[in-house]
């Protein structure tokens, strides 16, 4: 049964991530703990295995003529199906480049470190974009490092997931180790290596969805009792019995650290009423058809409620995850209004609610990241941001 949020803290204690609970890794991971279909990139139990899924990442999956001609010469390119997230850029900044609306190499990696961060970039990719000239058993070593630790000194246990996903439209996903359970920030793309070291930091005792993704059912069917957090307008039936829903305009307290913060203005997320449906299909493509059509069928109209998205706020360590809401660019800081869904100024009006929290990271969805040396700095960076779009927004 659902739990729900109404604004007040709830003792979630009992609803810990235990591995006991669970059978052992190799059965798990061979063979998905549920019946629902489960998505994976089989690595293997060995290292020629391993070494064969390297190759089969590394290497071209379509023909040689996909290299953009805009790369340089040498060993890693990107090829056209680059949708322009940004990823690789912010990622590994010395190798990938924009040009004409693309993610291109514009340097070969000339040292083991500039290596590391473009194989990085490389399985971060969402849509397998970035490629090796030749199957290279290095991609087993970068493997290892997701999780990888955003600043292990200014902010201990905040990790980026990497394996971006392509039905995110590449966003970044984290996750957060805390005494109160381990919480997943947004869905990485799934993989069985990167489940495996998730399970290694202590698995994932909790998921927080900013908006709705697709990639989110495979970490909560491998991690049984994690929980999937969701907006109360977003929640799907086939995830009911693992939700906790957000009621009312929040704050939610989740615990005495984490504290939820509804953002409307940017997001527009699809909810059924009444949840007619409990799909047993793939959440893929061929569901979501299959999902309207059978709504079609039974004569239900989807509605389109305006409620917008959810920023996580972490007041340990002081940092606000920002999903699409807000987050760095190269020019600045930004709203993505080019993808507003609902109304900019009201986007604008959630963004001074951020005033009001002591943050000094911004660990956005979509963008990169911000880091100011105090509230301060923060505070008159989003002043200035704000005086400038509401002025350019305001008739």
């Amino acid at each position: 049964m659902a739990l729900k949020l109404t604004g007040q803290a709830i003792n979630l204690t009992g609803l810990r991530y235990q591995p006991d609970l669970l059978p052992p890794s190799s059965s798990r991971f061979s063979k998905p703990p549920l019946t629902r279909p489960i998505k994976a990139i089989q690595s293997g139990g060995d290292e020629v295995a391993a070494a064969g899924a390297a190759s089969a990442v590394a290497t071209p999956t379509r023909a040689p003529s996909l290299r953009r001609p805009h790369n340089v010469d040498g060993e890693f390119f990107v090829d056209t199906r680059c949708i322009d997230c940004d990823t690789c850029r912010w990622m590994a900044p010395q190798i990938f480049t924009r040009v004409e609306g693309m993610s291109a190499v514009s340097k070969q990696p000339t040292s083991s470190e500039e290596r590391l961060n473009a194989l990085q970039a490389l399985l971060a990719c969402p849509t397998s974009s970035i490629h090796t000239e030749k199957p290279t058993r290095d991609v087993l070593e970068a493997q290892k490092t997701f999780p990888l630790p955003i600043d292990d000194k200014k902010i201990p246990g905040i990790y980026h997931c990497g394996y971006h996903s392509e039905k995110s439209y590449g966003a970044a996903s984290y996750l957060i180790i805390r005494p109160d359970g381990n919480i997943i920030v947004d869905s990485p793309r799934f993989t069985e290596k990167l489940a495996r070291n998730i399970e290694a930091l202590g698995g994932a005792n909790y998921m927080f969805l900013t908006h709705m993704y697709d990639d989110e059912f495979q970490f909560i069917y491998l991690f049984n009792l994690a929980i999937c957090i969701l907006e109360l307008w977003s929640v799907r039936v086939d995830t009911a019995d693992v939700e906790i829903k957000l009621e009312g305009n929040g704050p939610w307290s989740l615990g005495e650290d984490v504290e939820l913060i509804h953002v409307p203005g940017h997001t527009e997320d699809l909810v059924v009423s009444p949840p007619l449906i409990s799909a047993p299909y793939p959440v893929d493509m061929r569901g979501i058809l299959y999902y309207y059509l059978t709504l079609k069928l039974m004569n239900v109209t989807p509605v389109h409620n305006k409620q917008g998205s959810v920023c996580l706020f972490c007041k340990p360590h002081k940092i606000l995850f920002a999903g699409d809401h807000l987050g760095m660019t190269e020019f600045g800081l930004s709203i993505f209004e080019t993808y507003n869904r609902i109304s900019v100024p009201m986007q604008l009006d959630s963004v001074k609610k951020l005033l009001k929290l002591n943050f000094q990271w911004i660990l956005p969805g979509h963008g990169r990241r911000a880091e100011y040396k105090d509230s301060q700095e923060k505070d008159s960076a989003l002043e200035n941001f704000l005086q400038q779009k509401c002025s350019q927004y305001t008739t």
